[in-house]
């Protein structure tokens, strides 16, 4: 059975998207079957893979709000493996709709139920918000990966996440964890990303949480930057970049394999923004 994984932070701008993209698009790559549940109404993972969010006719909101099964959503990419199931401007409604609706925190757990078997990994990619949208996902998920900003007030906010998370735990879904902490938009020009890094580190390594920070450091990358405006992953965009090169390293951390390079390399990595 398929593992559930929801990419979240609340706080907007954390790479949040081009990290559910570009970790779902390598491992897909690895020939793992992979199926990409966007449920943020910016739908920003949509239109990164090559999906015109504008055309969309239906999306997560009908899995949400319609029960209708996610077989009937779940739409191919330009990678083999990777699949989807798109968003769209209807999702921001969900929240105020689900208010009123019976089990409204386990709708998006009702729909990826009989799908799980069919894949190797299903991703959510969560908007920037606490809300009922990310409250289900956090109830459907098996695990959370947090990416977090390598730049000031990187750990403002998250301690109202894990909350959310212990509590979602505690009352809604006693078998969710914390996959990772993903580090990401590193600028290692500057003094104050090995900070950021060092002090992440230790946060998250605290008696009190004990949570595995990812030694594989996204940096700050142009190609990155670029490759959603054309509709693609940055393994089809510019593989050889550093962006890419580094999430081909995250994926395989991801999947304990490559022990030996996906170390905290990043420290060794040339100080470029390329």
């Amino acid at each position: 059975m398929g593992k559930v994984i929801a990419i979240c932070n609340q706080k907007g701008g954390t790479g949040k998207t081009t990290s559910a993209i570009n970790i779902a698009a390598y491992l897909a790559l690895e020939g793992k079957k992979i199926l990409l549940i966007d449920i943020d109404p910016q739908a920003n993972a949509t239109s990164g893979l090559g999906v015109d969010k504008l055309k969309v006719a239906r999306s997560a909101y009908s899995a949400l709000l319609e029960d209708t099964p996610l077989n009937d959503l779940i739409i191919a990419t330009g990678i083999a493996n990777l699949f989807l199931v798109p968003a769209n401007i209807d999702l921001s409604g969900c929240e105020i709709e689900l208010v009123g609706m019976m089990a409204r925190e386990y709708r998006l757990q009702k729909a990826t139920q009989p799908i799980k078997e069919d894949f190797d990994f299903i991703f959510i990619d969560c908007p920037p918000s606490l809300g009922l949208s990310t409250i289900n996902a956090l109830c459907a998920a098996d695990s959370v990966c947090i990416p977090v900003q390598c730049e000031y007030y990187a750990l403002e906010g998250l301690s109202q996440l894990l909350n959310t998370i212990s509590l979602v735990r505690q009352n809604l879904n006693p078998h969710l964890n914390v996959e990772g902490v993903i580090l990401t938009m590193a600028d290692f020009r500057t003094n104050l990303t090995r900070e950021v890094i060092a002090e992440t580190r230790r946060y998250f390594s605290s008696d009190q949480l004990q949570v595995k920070v990812y030694n594989t450091i996204i940096p700050r990358n142009i190609r990155l930057s670029e490759a959603p405006g054309f509709g693609k992953p940055i393994a089809l965009y510019d593989k050889e970049s550093l962006g890419a090169k580094k999430y081909l390293e995250l994926s395989y951390e991801m999947l304990g394999l490559g022990a030996d390079v996906a170390q905290d390399n990043s420290y060794n990595s040339q100080p470029t923004n390329e």
